[in-house]
């Protein structure tokens, strides 16, 4: 078995690459085109009229004896927490680059996805057929932006591709002995076995090496073609399973599987989780640890996108969805309740821009908060909450296009709704901090009375992370007490003195406090590190953080006077620029509308890509 996803950039031609892969191991009988709306796994209506992936989907095929569960990803930046929940239960990935652009923005945040969860990859340099392209430009661009070393094992030549590694073509020249010669000094620097071969390796002893590479994460294999043309589609099929790693499995274990996916759709509620131990059958009852419940298996599903069969088991290493369960989300470990367990959880992606919303009827506004409540459950970097000001629904996501397609789907649900300007998701922080606070909680109203003295230091901290911590000795402040100092202190962060938005980018220390022996409790200091870290940011020196972008910009030459005008206006920080494209930091508030205004200064020729940079003062 091979669970893999394919990665890439926005346009790289994953999903074509996905819908040739199905075709050729005979999962469908007809290959679907994205600019036909005809893929498998793009069945979205918003996917198809939009043309590009929104929303991860698995499909399941066989190829010479393995089963494959693949799941292909979004490419665009605003849905990469779609890739992050895939990657976190996938054992391997096919990283796609344009052979023309090669690695491009996405490409690497995706690459940085995957390292953090320490997944082997294969690149796959397509679209090798168009004009410009250049594979030795790609994997230079490999080397040169993701620090990785490559093993380029195939070239392209007229009508297919030469594998360096089997050498199975009637087309072996003296450039591809040249390039098997390159091949095994690569390999053999990095791996010992290949280095006692070294003039002399055998094809067994090359692909074991590189198999053992890849696992390793010490090198990756580069193939090349067009998935378009179906060149170099079969023998990528074959380095999936030569050089990705298998899922380790113990179908003796008790059970553990890890939810990464929710999903409601014409079969219902639908749950799609990875076994990593164990066995799980219909009918089974499963323990869910963090919410301390337990739930009955309906159905198990093998899925192909929007289509699903019925199976009676999934054993470790499966990726399968499950009917019947009410509760679980993503992140949500499931095990047995006599063998408890919890699995790291997928890492949830910061909203930075927000939508208000209102029903446009009474019956629309009644029915919102439901209809909400699922698009956030399928999606969790989706976010929804109410502003203590204006009373006003806010529905916040990763970016513009995100939170357009949740508000599309709120309209095809049949909920009419009036959405405002997109607004960016504003941070307030420490420039200079207060010592010694002191801040007494007491209340008596003639029952059991509340008594919490604490002294809290606030000082500034890299970044928008939050860090608390406790110098008190002497016992004066019990450490059940110091626990509820720092939760009442993460509950004041929501809402900041400068202008009511998340605090960030602080560090709070509670260096001393008294306790009474009667009236002092959790709630009490709950409370007083609640309170008391309000009064310390009033006092606080504070500054007012926005979300940045890396912009990377590809225009004709000579429109990119204008390009770079209009990003200075937009208070974007030019960071590079060679004769086709620009790089430069921009307030994402500057962003709204720019594919639009960039078409105008472009005569339609310009295109952008952005990712996520944190946060810098306004």
């Amino acid at each position: 078995m091979r669970n893999l996803g394919i990665l890439a950039h926005v346009d790289a031609g994953k999903t074509t690459l996905t819908e040739r892969i199905l075709f050729l191991t005979g999962a469908t009988y007809k290959r679907g085109e994205v600019r036909h709306g005809t893929t498998v796994t793009d069945f979205d209506p918003q996917e198809r009229e939009r043309g590009i992936t929104i929303f991860a989907a698995a499909v399941s095929c066989d190829w010479n004896g393995h089963r494959l569960n693949l799941i292909d990803t979004p490419g665009h930046v605003d849905f990469t927490d779609e890739v992050e929940r895939s990657l976190r239960v996938l054992d391997g990935a096919v990283v796609v680059l344009d052979g023309v652009a090669g690695v491009e923005p996405q490409s690497e945040a995706v690459w940085r996805q995957a390292d953090r969860y320490g997944v082997p990859r294969i690149v796959f340099v397509n679209k090798l057929d168009r004009p410009g392209a250049d594979l030795d430009a790609a994997v230079r661009s490999l080397r040169e932006r993701l620090g990785v070393i490559p093993l380029v094992a195939q070239l392209p030549v007229e009508g297919g591709v030469v594998d360096l590694v089997d050498r199975r073509t009637g087309t072996w020249s003296e450039a591809a002995s040249r390039a098997r010669q390159r091949l095994e000094e690569a390999v053999a620097e990095l791996h010992p076995a290949a280095l006692e071969e070294l003039g002399a390796m055998s094809d067994e002893t090359l692909r074991a090496a590189m198999r053992d590479l890849t696992i390793g994460n010490k090198a990756v294999v580069v193939l090349c073609g067009s998935a378009y043309r179906n060149v170099g589609v079969e023998p990528l099929l074959d380095a999936v399973i030569d050089y990705l790693p298998a899922p380790g499995d113990d179908e003796d274990a008790p059970l553990a599987a890890l939810v990464f996916k929710v999903q409601s759709g014409r079969q219902g509620r639908l749950t799609f989780v990875r076994v990593y131990d164990g066995v799980l059958a219909k009918g089974d009852t499963v323990w869910d640890a963090g919410q301390g419940r337990a739930e009955r298996v309906g159905r198990i599903l093998r899925v192909q996108a929007d289509r699903h069969t019925d199976v009676e088991r999934a054993v470790a290493g499966d990726i399968v969805a499950l009917a019947g369960l009410k509760s679980a989300r993503a992140g949500t470990t499931l095990s047995t309740r006599e063998h408890p367990v919890q699995l790291e959880a997928p890492v949830v992606a910061e909203p930075l821009v927000s939508v208000a919303l209102e029903g446009r009827t009474r019956a629309d506004a009644h029915r919102l908060p439901g209809v909400l409540a699922v698009l956030v459950e399928e999606n969790p970097s989706l976010s929804v909450r109410t502003d203590n000001e204006s009373g006003q629904t806010l529905l916040s996501g990763m970016g513009e296009l995100q939170v357009e397609v949740a508000v599309t789907k709120l309209r095809e649900a049949g909920v009419a709704v009036t959405a405002g300007r997109p607004q960016v998701s504003y941070r307030e922080t420490v420039v200079r901090g207060v010592t010694g606070l002191v801040h007494r909680h007491v209340k008596q109203d003639g029952g059991a009375g509340q008594f919490a003295h604490v002294v809290l230091d606030v000082a500034p901290l890299d970044g928008t992370g939050f860090a608390f911590a406790s110098t008190v000795t002497g016992g004066r402040v019990p450490a059940e007490f110091v626990r509820a100092v720092e939760a009442g202190c993460r509950e004041a962060l929501t809402h900041g003195p400068l202008a009511g938005h998340p605090v960030a980018g602080l560090r709070v220390t509670l260096t001393d406090g008294a306790t009474h022996v009667k009236d002092s409790s959790e709630m009490a200091f709950r409370a007083a590190g609640r309170f008391g870290l309000r009064a310390a940011l009033e006092a606080c020196e504070l500054a007012l953080l926005e979300p940045v972008a890396d912009v990377t910009v590809h225009a004709p030459a000579e429109t990119l006077g204008g390009v770079l005008g209009d990003l200075a206006s937009r208070r974007g920080r030019v960071t590079g620029s060679t004769g086709e494209s620009v790089t430069a930091v921009v307030p994402l508030a500057e962003l709204f509308g720019y594919a639009t205004d960039l078409r105008s200064r472009t005569r339609g020729r310009g295109t952008f890509a952005t990712r996520p940079a944190g946060y810098r003062p306004v």
